[in-house]
């Protein structure tokens, strides 16, 4: 690799660290250049195992963004630094968002999580349902519901595009197994949450989660469909070439699941997500959801399915709770989730006691072993490098 690309990323590395660490009550108490130190040989190394072409990485200590930096080329032919502003697809990461929106809508009187779903459905019910297993809204949220897994895609250069919510449902909404008989990651579940917040608010529902979950959250950089100045910094997606061994660009895709993760974003719009998360619902003076709530979504909602999820995290503690998955360590409790989409992988991680996160946005396939790892040194490392507040 050139040495002036690299060069450039660390200047710009150093510039966004200043400008979000000093002044900050975080900095005061994390010991910063400890940190960096044996944080950056992992990611490096992390990058290497896992063939990972770029990276942005945000560290985050109570409230603030404690550390944050890029590595890698975003766009391998024209040997594109990343940057902190560089764009991501986030996937699966949003469905915590959209799930903050929904549950918004129950504490209004709207619905209660243990309700049954064709209850609220007029246009079109849930098929296969047998009424003495409905499926709840606590199903949907936990990939208990018994809907199956679907994508749709549909290049972003096609000619085809996604089919309007209302046509894709109802040919999608039909049980393959009765709620709670085991865990199937179903797209499907949150693309009708997107339907459900709709018509529960009123709202259109891009609208509803730029009013409600983006805006307050002041995630400036993040949104169904890139602005321009988004497109211009947007990293480009790779797979590894079987044949040759070398990276190649992925399709671009949408989909007709397209509320459950086909956003896209920036890191520092994603540490904004786990400040939120981390301060129990809290941003800065905006609260999104009651405490009684916040509970709810950070405990581990069926026992009979523990153990850990995905690509291995985190033990066998871990189980899904409202949208995020929960897990004990150490006597801590931690929330993640990851993001798939093709050519990029995104992972969020909290330490709710410590108020820690890790967050992670790369233009590589299927990471989340690679990422899981790297999230637990960097929750480890922030707890390590905390300077005695005597």
């Amino acid at each position: 690799m050139r040495r002036k690309p690299v060069l450039v990323n660390f200047l710009l590395w150093v510039l966004v660290l200043f400008l979000l660490v000093e002044g900050s009550p975080a900095a005061q108490y994390l010991d910063i250049d400890r940190l960096v130190t044996q944080f950056n040989p992992e990611v490096r190394r992390m990058m290497l195992e896992g063939r990972v072409p770029s990276m942005t990485i945000a560290l985050v200590f109570g409230t603030r963004i404690a550390w944050i930096g890029s590595f890698g080329y975003s766009n391998l032919w024209a040997q594109t630094p990343a940057v902190p502003s560089t764009v991501y697809l986030i996937g699966s990461t949003f469905k915590t968002m959209s799930m903050f929106a929904l549950l918004q809508q129950m504490e209004q009187g709207k619905f209660k999580l243990d309700d049954r779903v064709n209850d609220y459905l007029a246009e079109f019910k849930i098929e296969g349902e047998n009424p003495s297993q409905p499926v709840s809204f606590r199903h949907l949220l936990t990939h208990t519901s018994g809907l199956p897994a679907d994508f749709g895609p549909h290049s972003v250069w096609g000619s085809s595009v996604p089919l309007p919510l209302k046509v894709y449902l109802p040919r999608i909404l039909k049980l393959r197994n009765p709620p709670l008989t085991k865990v199937v990651y179903s797209n499907p579940a949150y693309t009708l949450i997107a339907y459900l917040i709709e018509k529960f608010s009123g709202v259109p529902y891009k609208k509803y989660i730029q009013e409600n979950i983006f805006d307050p959250t002041e995630m400036k950089d993040t949104a169904f469909a890139p602005r321009p100045d988004m497109e211009e910094r947007m990293a480009i997606p790779y797979l590894i070439d079987l044949k040759t061994g070398r990276h190649k660009p992925a399709v671009r895709l949408k989909a007709n699941v397209w509320p459950a993760g086909i956003v896209y974003g920036t890191v520092i719009d994603q540490a904004n997500w786990l400040i939120a998360n981390l301060n129990r619902g809290v941003f800065k003076e905006h609260r999104f959801i009651r405490e009684d709530t916040f509970q709810e979504i950070m405990t581990r909602q069926y026992d009979q399915f523990a153990g850990p999820i995905s690509d291995g995290w985190l033990n066998e503690t871990t189980g899904y709770g409202l949208t995020w998955w929960i897990s004990q360590r150490k006597g801590d409790t931690f929330f993640a989730h990851s993001g798939s989409v093709s050519g990029y992988t995104a992972f969020l991680a909290g330490n709710l006691n410590e108020r820690t996160g890790f967050a992670a946005l790369t233009n590589g396939h299927r990471l989340h072993k690679h990422l899981f790892r790297l999230a637990v040194v960097a929750l480890d490392l922030l707890e390590a490098c905390r300077e005695d507040q005597d």
